[in-house]
């Protein structure tokens, strides 16, 4: 490893180090503004963290489905922008799964790791463009239905434009999922979001997303969700989405996010 290499390294795992010791996300905020898009939607947008800033969301998220409720929480979050367009990514999840008369489960789930770069930036003619490939690592157990047992790759591509002086915005894409295992597909996600933002902390949108099944025997499914965000004390803010399926009901009833985010 370079020395530029071995500096960035000891860059990131510095500031991880330094946000995890806040114990939650009340720590002293070198920067604030709004929350990068992503969550609190399934669709992504090709914006990485600013570079020289890093930000952190604890947040659960959960789906109830004919068979009961499977989800995340408390999980963690953590992107760092080493470059002007490029950041790190990484999301450590306790998972749940609360089946209807079965067994429940709770412990460390699948652990994802990415990577997102944008490729073009936005100008009047044309939008930003950005790809952010992610693995889910097969930590949690599949036997207890924490994880998925195998190892997991998603490989998307976002685009983002914004009109009237940044009070509306719109992205999304999509991108092809490689599933390892058992009776796991292969398949496509898309999705396409408009928002629109009220000031630097707080904003309402709205999103559709189509999905192929993810598993033999599984059916595709069409959803949407709504969601936004609301300016907490500090520069923080809540971020919230509420959804379901509108095709393939039965495997989303009602789908939730809620997370306590924060730009340092």
């Amino acid at each position: 490893m370079n020395r530029h290499a071995l500096d960035a390294a000891r860059r990131f795992a510095a500031r991880l180090k330094a946000w995890l010791g806040y114990g939650s996300l009340a720590g002293a905020c070198l920067h604030a503004g709004l929350a990068a898009a992503g969550p609190p939607f399934r669709t992504d947008d090709p914006e990485p963290v600013p570079a020289g800033h890093y930000e952190a969301y604890l947040f659960s998220s959960g789906t109830q489905g004919d068979g009961g409720w499977s989800g995340v929480g408390p999980a963690i979050e953590f992107n760092d922008g080493f470059h002007r367009d490029m950041m790190v990514h990484l999301v450590v999840p306790l998972g749940y799964s609360l089946p209807d008369g079965g067994p429940r489960a709770q412990g460390l789930g699948d652990i994802e790791l990415g990577l997102k770069a944008r490729v073009l930036h936005q100008t009047p003619q044309r939008p930003d463009l950005g790809v952010f490939p992610l693995v889910e690592v097969p930590t949690g157990s599949a036997a207890r239905g924490l994880g998925n047992g195998h190892a997991q790759f998603f490989l998307p591509v976002w685009a983002q434009k914004d009109f009237d002086q940044g009070r509306w915005t719109t992205y999304g894409g999509g991108g092809y999922w490689i599933r390892h295992g058992g009776d796991f597909r292969n398949g496509w996600f898309e999705g396409v979001l408009l928002q629109r933002n009220f000031s630097a902390l707080s904003f309402l949108g709205a999103e559709l997303y189509h999905q192929d099944a993810d598993r033999v025997g599984a059916g595709a499914a069409t959803g949407f969700d709504i969601g936004g965000s609301l300016p907490l004390p500090g520069h923080s803010q809540l971020l919230w989405s509420l959804g379901r399926n509108l095709t393939n009901v039965a495997a989303n009833r009602f789908s939730y996010y809620i997370a306590l985010y924060r730009l340092f």
